[in-house]
């Protein structure tokens, strides 16, 4: 394919209907053109939307590229579609999926004991959003499942991958509030 504007009205349209980020390298195949050119293309067609103060901005997270909306129309998006939106996800959720986030691989007994309540119900509603998915077996006893967070999750919090949550220092107590808390729970040892 040698005509540039054709592979680029090809790549927005494939990237229009996918339901995922498309990596470059599944683009580049479709397009029997080397990734490196595909790449690049993407690069530019990014630069180009966002020097044009564009809407729909083209992105690249979760391994992928795909089009997203600017942050700066989100207000009116979510005025948009106040009057639509799907369900929220609970507070024991969100819990959960922070664990998972950022412990995985974890187990449903780990976060249990993170938690202090029996996390069940919450892992089932999370895979079932596709925002957990199973991703192997503990090798200790019982082999216990374990849970990690999908390519789904990472486009829902616009991240290119696991390393770019954010830190969780900020939201830590300091040693001295921890050890507080901790003489507070048990008995004296």
């Amino acid at each position: 394919m040698s005509d540039r504007s054709e592979t680029t009205r090809i790549i927005e349209a494939v990237l229009f209907v996918a339901e995922e980020a498309v990596e470059t390298s599944d683009l580049a195949q479709l397009l029997e053109i080397p990734a490196a050119d595909v790449e690049d293309l993407l690069i530019e067609m990014a630069a180009d939307r966002e020097k044009d103060g564009r809407g729909v901005v083209l992105r690249k997270i979760a391994g992928g590229w795909r089009f997203a909306t600017d942050p700066v129309v989100a207000p009116y998006l979510e005025r948009f579609v106040s009057k639509t939106r799907s369900a929220r996800i609970s507070q024991a959720a969100l819990e959960t999926l922070a664990i998972v986030a950022y412990r995985q691989p974890v187990s449903r007994g780990q976060i249990n004991e993170i938690r202090g309540v029996l996390s069940e119900g919450v892992l089932r509603t999370l895979i079932v959003r596709e925002m957990i998915e199973e991703v192997g077996r503990d090798e200790g006893p019982g082999q216990a499942i374990l849970y990690g967070t999908t390519g789904h999750f990472l486009e829902r919090l616009g991240l290119e991958g696991i390393e770019d949550l954010p830190a969780l220092s900020g939201f830590m107590p300091d040693t001295e509030a921890l050890e507080r808390m901790e003489s507070g729970l048990g008995p004296p040892l």
